[in-house]
């Protein structure tokens, strides 16, 4: 089981954000989010997004510390990368008939 998590440094909501990532299955990768608190609205598309304030509580229960560009590139190699615009595999694709 290997989880990652990067810098809380993506603001939002008056906040600093990381991203919570599997490099082997999105089960594990809810079980552990479950596993520290992790709300199941923080999941967003192949990660949790998680405050500053729980980085630590990540990083405790087992999440290693890796930078963001690290982390994109083993999600991405790990075939767990969902970019904004690209349906999830899990979810069907719309149907769009031909001419």
């Amino acid at each position: 089981m290997t989880l990652y998590i990067d810098p809380p440094t993506w603001p939002g909501h008056g906040r600093l954000w990381s991203h919570l990532v599997s490099d082997v299955s999105f089960e594990e990768l809810h079980a552990f989010a479950a596993s520290i608190g992790a709300p199941a609205r923080a999941f967003e598309r192949d990660h949790y997004d998680i405050p500053s304030a729980r980085y630590e509580d990540a990083v405790r229960a087992g999440a290693r510390e890796i930078g963001s560009k690290e982390l994109v590139r083993r999600l991405t190699a790990a075939g767990l990368r969902r970019p904004k615009g690209r349906p999830a595999p899990d979810r069907p694709v719309p149907y769009t008939p031909g001419p």
